[in-house]
């Protein structure tokens, strides 16, 4: 015996129910996403100035004294060629002596006395010496000795 099956419609597919639900992740995963990454506390703990056991007595200012001949001493010690416009030694000198004020709780000043036939551009590069060096009082003195 033989048996016959009804014909049957080819099965379609209902893309309505695919699309809202699509919408509704999209929905469900936009609220639930944050966009920015809370940063994580990673307990690092930086190096930083150790506290000094017994206080050391610093100068209450640094003398910077610009010749004639266009040398530059900082307390009676040359630094630097006279023609040397940067300042390598004195530059790093005076962010030494900043980073010392600073961690004995004291100003960083410095005085500048200067010759009076002295050339304005040594004065010149060593105001930007003391900038680089994020001096920031600085006193001039003028005059013969």
């Amino acid at each position: 015996m033989k048996l016959l099956f009804p014909a049957q419609d080819e099965p379609e597919l209902s893309i309505a129910p695919l699309i809202d639900m699509t919408f509704l992740l999209l929905i469900y995963f936009i609220c639930t996403c944050s966009l920015i990454q809370p940063e994580a506390d990673l307990g690092i703990r930086l190096p930083g100035m150790v506290a000094q056991a017994t206080s050391v007595e610093m100068p209450d200012e640094q003398m910077i004294e610009v010749r004639e001949n266009g040398q530059i001493f900082l307390n009676d010690r040359e630094f630097d060629a006279a023609a040397s416009q940067d300042l390598p030694d004195l530059l790093r000198t005076l962010r030494q002596y900043r980073a010392a004020s600073e961690a004995a709780g004291n100003p960083a000043l410095i005085t500048i006395w200067v010759d009076d036939q002295a050339e304005h551009q040594r004065v010149i590069d060593v105001m930007n010496a003391c900038a680089a060096a994020r001096i920031k009082d600085i006193s001039f003195a003028g005059g013969t000795e």
